[in-house]
C-alpha cells in the first residue's frame, strides 16, 4: 500500500484512488506526487496549484514526468508540459506530442485569451506568472488544446 497518497484509499482490485471526500482520482500519478514532494523550485506552490487545476478540470487528462517536470497527456499522447528551468521561472509548453506532425504548417489553434506565445506553428508557451492571474482561462485553453 506504499502507493497510497495521504488522504487516499487504494482499491487494489480496480486500481484507482479516492480522496477523503470519495472523489475518484484516476488521473493522478504517484510518480508526479513524489516528484512534487521533492521539488526545490521558488514557484513550487504555484506549479502545484496549476497542476491540480488542470487535473481537476478533466479526468481524461493524465500526468507523468517528462523533461524532468510534470507533463499532461490526453489519449496517451503528451500535449502540455511544465518547463521548470532556469529555476527563477516556469512555463507551460503546449505541444502536439513527441514529434512534429506532418500537418504542422497547416495547424491552427484559436487563442482568444492571448495567453499563448507561439514559438513554432504548432508549439506555444505560457509563463507561469501570466497563468497564475488567469488560471481559469488557462485551464480552458489546456482543455481545448489537448483535443486539437
Amino acid at each position: 500500500m506504499s502507493d497510497v497518497l495521504p488522504g487516499e484509499v487504494r482499491y487494489a482490485r480496480v486500481g484507482f484512488s479516492r480522496s477523503e471526500e470519495g472523489r475518484r482520482m484516476p488521473n493522478r500519478s504517484r510518480e508526479v506526487e513524489r516528484f512534487m514532494e521533492g521539488l526545490d523550485h521558488p514557484l513550487k506552490e504555484e506549479i502545484g496549484r496549476l497542476r491540480e487545476a488542470i487535473l481537476d478540470s478533466n479526468d481524461r487528462i493524465t500526468e507523468h514526468i517528462k523533461w524532468k517536470a510534470p507533463s499532461f497527456r490526453y489519449a496517451g499522447e503528451d500535449r502540455v508540459t511544465f518547463r521548470l528551468h532556469p529555476a527563477e521561472r516556469a512555463q507551460l509548453v503546449f505541444h502536439r506530442g513527441v514529434k512534429v506532425k506532418g500537418d504542422a504548417a497547416e495547424f491552427a489553434f484559436e487563442d482568444a485569451t492571448g495567453l499563448l506565445r507561439w514559438v513554432a506553428q504548432d508549439r506555444a508557451v505560457v509563463a507561469l506568472r501570466d497563468a497564475e492571474a488567469r488560471q481559469g482561462d488557462l485551464v480552458e485553453v489546456v482543455n481545448r488544446w489537448v483535443v486539437s
